[in-house]
């Protein structure tokens, strides 16, 4: 018997190392290595051969190697199941890591929150879709944060709403609203080129790191990868915004204190500026929240930070009084109007009288409950799960008419759909097809004047326009076939296609799979799945900018002509360099 299974075999006397189904957990091996757990000790040292392997001795001391235990623990070689074997059969290196620690990017993380059905709650829901997590390190990245190509551009305004069809689209300049469909990190690399320093306000409400994962990885590496999901945007984020520009990012209670570290160290503690604290629950805790045995949980925070503090503008809002308050204060008048009397024996007036200040604790907010918010708001997206009157809020306070407004996790474009009825410029970015289709539906509604949301304390009657358009695909098609394939026929009719003419990671050995096929088609369909997503090269997911004219990826002339228009300087032909 091999020393790998001599551990493993040992191990497996300890339930706590276990799951439901009797495999190892790695990480909690490993956890209960590094706290020198007195379970974990005690069994290794109950084997003389892996008592020698893992303990030096110092004279009447064995001193246990946490280092090389944690090493051969990770090593590929340990728990070498079918999906690992077959993995290192066809070139795939694994090297015993699920994070890297490196410069790493992290293109997707499995995130649960984008679409709900009506009456499902936060913890209810699930999720259609399969994210893989994929994460590259420094020297794995060349072309991924290159411009891309844009493609797919559709003009959409009144007119056209009210035929049904778009109109064509012949030019873009940064007066154009935005919604882009592609992954939000290559998005914001590619609206760098145009919008540097332009963005006066940004607004995200990102997957909250809930747990709910395809693949059920455990916490350290979820918490590590939403983390580095994070940091790789907010970075790019930052070059985007004005020196007088803001961000509030909504988060809970599970990431809060690591995503505010993270941001103190992206945007520099001193340009933190306040923690919004909004009262999702103001009346009272119904349904699952009330169930909990805890404290109730009954808040959800925005972290708001600037670019520059120093910079900062802030227009104060204020909450007008009740017209009882009125009534029952303002009962004096004098030739300058109804006023009432303060403590100090002032006079207010009721026209300077603005009403009382927002603090940082929202609590006239509608309740965060998605039904209640559709139907309060009248919609016909059930889908949202922030009310209007919230984004108003943040843009009444931090921009002004003409100001470019941000959402790179858009879901059901309740960001722009406000930005818009405020005379704002927007720009959104979302990647899910059934979130970008109800964004369309959502702002074609708004263009129509739709009563709805925030419409009807604004006077909103409709007008303006948006610019629709894509990140021209290439690998990326190939992950939304994968994730969409439901069985083993279809997953291997798409080999077939990424063989030929997919981007293939170089050290993919493409006639070690197809010889051991039979080998692939015994493992279950996720890990069938994430196979076939590893062996693709991510730098290739879409179509870089300077590849733009190869025949092979058949963008049209037009389309060529408007990359052109939106890169401007940074439009380069295939020959030439970035």
């Amino acid at each position: 018997m091999e020393f790998y299974q001599r551990l493993e075999i040992l191990l497996k006397k300890n339930e706590k190392y276990l799951d439901a189904a009797g495999n190892i957990i790695k990480q909690k091996v490993k956890d209960a290595a590094e706290k020198i757990d007195p379970e974990l000790i005690e069994l290794l040292i109950s084997e003389p051969e892996i008592k020698k392997e893992f303990f030096s001795q110092i004279k009447d001391v064995w001193i246990f190697n946490i280092n090389h235990f944690v090493t051969f623990i990770d090593n590929k070689n340990f728990l070498n199941d079918s999906y690992t074997a077959f993995s290192n059969r066809i070139g795939l290196s694994v090297n015993g890591e699920l994070l890297k620690k490196r410069d790493e990017v992290c293109l997707v993380f499995p995130y649960k929150d984008c679409i709900l059905e009506g009456g499902q709650t936060k913890e209810e829901s699930k999720r259609n879709e399969i994210f893989f997590n994929k994460i590259l390190a420094k020297d794995e990245i060349n072309k991924l944060l290159s411009p891309k190509a844009l493609v797919n551009f559709e003009k959409w305004d009144e007119e056209a709403v009210k035929r049904g069809s778009p109109k064509s689209v012949s030019d873009i300049t940064e007066e154009d609203n935005l919604l882009i469909k592609g992954n939000n990190l290559l998005a914001l690399h590619c609206l760098k080129r145009k919008y540097a320093g332009k963005v006066k306000l940004i607004y995200i409400d990102p997957p909250y790191n809930t747990g709910n994962d395809s693949f059920k990885y455990n916490d350290n590496f979820n918490h590590s990868s939403w983390l580095t999901f994070m940091k790789n945007r907010l970075e790019i984020a930052r070059e985007l915004l004005r020196d007088d520009g803001s961000i509030y990012v909504s988060i809970d209670l599970k990431e809060y204190h690591y995503l505010k570290l993270l941001m103190d160290d992206v945007f520099g503690r001193e340009n933190f500026i306040n923690d919004v604290v909004w009262n999702t629950s103001p009346l009272n805790v119904a349904g699952f929240k009330g169930e909990a045995n805890n404290w109730i949980y009954s808040i959800s925070n925005l972290l708001y930070y600037c670019k520059y503090a120093a910079n900062r503008k802030f227009y104060k809002l204020y909450i007008p009084r009740s017209k009882k308050f009125i009534e029952e204060n303002y009962k004096q008048e004098d030739e300058n109007g109804k006023f009432r009397i303060t403590r100090r024996g002032n006079k207010i007036y009721l026209k300077d009288d603005k009403g009382d200040p927002v603090t940082n604790i929202w609590n006239d907010i509608l309740s965060f409950n998605y039904v209640a918010v559709a139907k309060s708001e009248g919609r016909n997206f059930p889908y949202s799960q922030k009310p209007e009157k919230l984004i108003q809020r943040i843009i009444e306070a931090s921009t002004d008419p003409g100001d470019i407004v941000l959402d790179f996790f858009s879901g059901s474009g309740t960001t722009g759909a406000v930005a818009h009825k405020m005379n704002r410029k927007w720009i959104m970015v979302e990647q899910l097809n059934n979130q970008i289709n109800i964004s369309k539906q959502r702002l074609q509604k708004v263009i129509e004047g739709e009563p709805n949301g925030i419409s009807k304390a604004l006077n909103w009657t409709g007008g303006g326009s948006f610019i629709y358009c894509e990140l021209a695909t290439y690998n990326q098609r190939f992950v939304e076939e994968i994730e969409q394939a439901q069985n083993s026929t279809t997953l291997l009719s798409i080999w077939d296609e990424m063989k030929n003419y997919g981007f293939l990671l170089h050290n993919v050995r493409v006639k070690e799979f197809d010889k051991n096929i039979n080998e692939f088609k015994k493992l279950e369909l996720e890990k069938q799945k994430e196979i076939l997503i590893e062996t693709l090269n991510m730098n290739m997911l879409y179509v870089p900018l300077s590849d733009i004219e190869d025949m092979k990826y058949h963008i049209s002339d037009d389309d060529i002509e408007l990359n052109k228009a939106f890169y401007g300087n940074e439009y380069t032909s295939k020959e030439g360099e970035l």
